[in-house]
């Protein structure tokens, strides 16, 4: 399987709502409740693109398996070289390293464009997700305990960094 990272485009929001839409309806790894829409997304998109934040696609023969972005970590002028990153990746394509490559994409794009710090948000319940994230770098700097709810359960949240640039 030859996997390509390429910057999204507008003909990829299908593929990438639905990926999304999975993820809200099956999974913790996004604390959403209801489905997005398309024009939600594609709002969602144009945003990105706006603020200057990437979205890479992972691609397979044209065909989009997965994707990663990053954005504002917390909207306060103090914390403009703090990310936070979210990847997700189709349900039938993973374990096959696709997650691997848009980490390793989104890190290299951050440290272009001089940020200081990457955080992953984790459910805590995800051991899988941890342990991914410490293989690149990331260090727990805490857990949340009870702030989500989702599937009638409270949701602890695991947070880790990266730091992307030495001071």
């Amino acid at each position: 399987m030859a996997i390509l990272i390429r910057e999204a485009e507008k003909k990829d929001i299908q593929k990438i709502l639905e990926i999304i839409n999975y993820e809200i309806l099956n999974a913790t790894v996004v604390y959403d409740y209801d489905t997005r829409t398309y024009e939600t997304q594609l709002k969602w998109f144009d945003k990105k693109k706006q603020d200057g934040f990437p979205v890479f696609v992972a691609t397979n023969n044209e065909n989009v398996i997965g994707y990663g972005t990053y954005g504002t970590f917390r909207a306060f002028q103090g914390f403009k070289y703090s990310i936070e990153h979210s990847i997700y990746v189709h349900k039938d394509g993973r374990g096959k390293g696709i997650g691997k490559l848009l980490l390793a994409h989104l890190i290299k794009t951050a440290k272009k464009q001089n940020y200081h710090v990457m955080i992953a948000g984790v459910d805590a319940s995800n051991k899988a997700s941890v342990q991914f994230h410490e293989k690149f770098g990331f260090t727990t700097v805490g857990v949340f305990k009870e702030v989500g709810f989702k599937f009638d359960k409270w949701l602890d949240l695991h947070f880790l960094q990266l730091t992307l640039k030495e001071v």
